[in-house]
This record gives structure tokens, sequence and C-alpha cells, in this order.
């Protein structure tokens, strides 16, 4: 008796195409159901993607993740790339990272660059990654003295200050400067940059006012020794000089270059800075104890409570005048023993000095007790940084005989 082949049916064309015999004798996989008759399960959509969630609820979701998981979920699709590079959701991380942009307080001071990119150069800030390159040289050593404003750097060179254009595309600066303000007889020792003003002191004694954008200018004579430090806010002036004396000018109309205060002081005075409050008084004298010789090269206001200092005892000083103005509340000391020339902050975390040798420029992360990063910028001959400033992405500093540049937007 003959056995019918595989894949055929004992019945014939019985059934009405019923279905097909499964291969060597196994049972025959149902059709699936047609019309309306079927497994309506059978019919249902499958679920939806995470992306279909509602904006508002995937933004809730991805604020839980850190940077890593942020940036693959970025490798996911399109759609999750553009979200997880919202700035909402990277603003929390900042905050947390060096010189990305945000104060203690939470005000971003570089609201034109995304959130994310700026954690990016962060992790360059922290690492030490940055390109280095030299864009101005001179031939006499000087003591300069500098301010960065948006798309100009100012720089004190001998007698005059000069304003020098950034290039857009990368680190460097053009070589001829777009301005120059002049007025000293002798060499500018320090000056402020505000309200599109630059405010000026210098070896001959006297303070000169410039209008950043226009031909006023004042003069008038304020010490009888040189000027060693000046600040500027609010129509008043405050200037330090070797006289051992510290005064306050007004600018308002009227009273130009009369002086209101008089502060005697015991040595030189190297720094000063004006408090926030603008009240015009001297409000107290912070520490206690200090030997002989042991000035302050430099002061920075982070808040009208909060400032920094440095000087030739080799140390940084954070101070808080609501809790103590006899003893800072947090210090940090130069690993080399060196007099610190210059200091500033992202107003957060980060703080940048100046060394008195070698052209030392240094990172420092307020949440440890160590340097965190050093740069020798001055190799073989020696130089103090004079002043230094830096934003989101580059730091300037000016030595003796060069102005360095740090590009830390490298990959």
């Amino acid at each position: 008796m003959a056995w019918p082949p595989p894949g055929s049916s004992s019945s014939g064309s019985r059934g009405g195409g019923a279905g097909a015999a499964a291969p060597w004798g196994g049972r025959a996989a149902p059709d699936p159901p047609q019309g309306g008759g079927g497994d309506s399960r059978a019919r249902l959509p499958p679920p939806p993607p995470l992306w279909a969630l509602p904006e508002e609820l995937l933004l809730l979701i991805c604020s839980y993740l850190d940077a890593q998981a942020l940036g693959r979920l970025a490798q996911v699709c399109r759609r999750l790339r553009f979200l997880s590079s919202r700035d909402v959701l990277w603003r929390r991380i900042a905050r947390g990272c060096l010189n990305s942009g945000f104060t203690q307080l939470g005000t971003d001071l570089a609201a034109g660059i995304p959130v994310k990119e700026r954690v990016k150069v962060s992790q360059n800030w922290r690492h030490g990654r940055c390109q280095r390159e030299t864009v101005l040289k001179w031939k006499c050593n000087l003591m300069p003295w500098m301010e960065l404003d948006g798309e100009y750097l100012y720089l004190s060179q001998a007698e005059n200050i000069q304003a020098y254009q950034l290039c857009a595309e990368g680190t460097g600066l053009q070589r001829h400067p777009q301005a120059i303000f002049s007025g000293h007889q002798e060499d500018v020792c320090r000056f402020v940059l505000v309200n599109s003003h630059i405010v000026s002191g210098g070896g001959d004694g006297s303070i000169v006012l410039h209008k950043l954008h226009g031909s006023y200018s004042i003069k008038f004579s304020a010490h009888e020794q040189e000027v060693n430090c000046v600040d500027f806010q609010g129509g008043l002036v405050v200037s330090g000089s070797r006289d051992r004396t510290a005064k306050v000018w007004s600018l308002s109309a009227g009273r130009v270059g009369q002086c209101l205060h008089t502060v005697q002081t015991e040595d030189r005075v190297w720094s000063i800075a004006i408090s926030p409050l603008l009240s015009g008084q001297l409000l107290t004298c912070l520490g206690t104890d200090f030997h002989r010789g042991a000035g302050v090269l430099d002061v920075f206001y982070e808040t009208p409570s909060l400032l920094l200092s440095c000087g030739y005892d080799t140390y940084i000083r954070y101070w808080d005048i609501r809790t103590s103005t006899r003893k800072c509340v947090q210090e940090w000391e130069e690993p080399h023993d060196s007099a610190l020339y210059c200091i500033r902050s992202d107003k957060n975390h980060m703080i940048a000095s100046g060394s008195s040798y070698y052209g030392v420029v240094r990172l420092w992360d307020k949440r440890q007790t160590r340097c965190l990063q050093s740069f020798h910028l001055s190799s073989p001959t020696s130089s103090p940084v004079y002043c230094l400033r830096f934003s989101t992405t580059h730091l300037y500093a000016a030595l003796a005989s060069a102005l360095h540049v740090l590009d830390f937007t490298t990959s």
C-alpha cells in the first residue's frame, strides 16, 4: 500500500483549503484570522515606544539621569538626541561642575552657550586638557594688568591701556589694538573696567577715567606716590597707594575728583576692592595677627559677603564676613611656597591663581584641599603671573614679557 507523499492531504480537497498539513505528519498550523471572526487580542496595536510619551514626562524621567547616561541616551535616535541636549536637563549637572558658567546662587553667566557643551568643556578644566599659545610678546619686562569683556581684552602696557579684539574662531586675538587709552606719565599699575568706563591708577600718582566709546576722559592727582590699585562702582572710586593711604573719590557731577574719605594704613596698599553693598564706609578689617610683610596682593568679591584674597604669605583665603572677620572659613596653601599675585573664581567651585615664579597658574576646587591642576607658562626664564582672567572656555595669563592663552575647548 502506497503512502501519500509529504505535504499532501489524505482527504484530497475536502475542507475547502482549511490549511496544509505540517511536514512529516505534524499537526496543521491554523490560518490567521480573517474578517471579524478571529481572536480580538491579535488586533491590539503594539505598545508605544518611549519617545511617544509627552515631552514633559520624558523630561521628568531624564532629569534623574547623570551625564554619562544622558550621553548614551542621545545615541538611540534623533529625537532622543535632541531631547537629551535640552538645557533644563544639564543645568543641575552643570552647577556641580567647574567653571560651567553658574554661580552658587544659580545665576547663569554664559547664557548664550548650550549647557551641555559647558559641561563637556568643564571636564577639560578638571583634567587639565588644553592647548597653549603665546598670543602677544613685548621686548621690555612690564607688570601688565588686564580685563576681559566679551569680544575684547584690555591690556596695560607701560603708560597705555590697549584694547584687542578676540578672534571668534579660536584662541588668538588681533595683533593690532582696536583702541589705545592714554593719560598717565608713568606705567599703569592697575585698572578696572566697569559700566563702559576704564578707571586706572598709575605710577605718577594720578587716576584717569576713560569712556570706552567716546573721547570723554578725566584725570586728577590722587596720591603723593604711585597708585597701586583702584576699584570703581556706582560713581565711587577707591584707590590704594604706596603712601600708606586708601582714599574714596567721587565721580558724581560737580564733585569729580573730590576726596570723600581717607583711611590711614600702617603699610603700603597693594590691593583694594569695593564691596557690592556700595556703602562707601570702612566696614571691618579681616584677619588678625598677620606677620609684617604678609601683604594682600589681590582681592575678589564673589558676593557682598563672600570674598577671596591672596598675597605674599602664599595662602588663598576664603572669607565670609557674615560668620567671622577674624578668621577665614577656608584656606589653601601654594604647594611651592610662592607668593600669589592674582586670583579669580567662577563664583562657584573653581579658583584660579597666579604664582610669583615660573609663570605658574594653578586651578583649585573649593571642595578639595589640594591643587587640582598646574600650568608652567614661563620657561626657562622665571616670571610672575601678574594678572589672569578666564571665560568658560579660555584662560588668559599676563606675564612680564608675554600674554599666554589656554584653550580648554580641545576634544
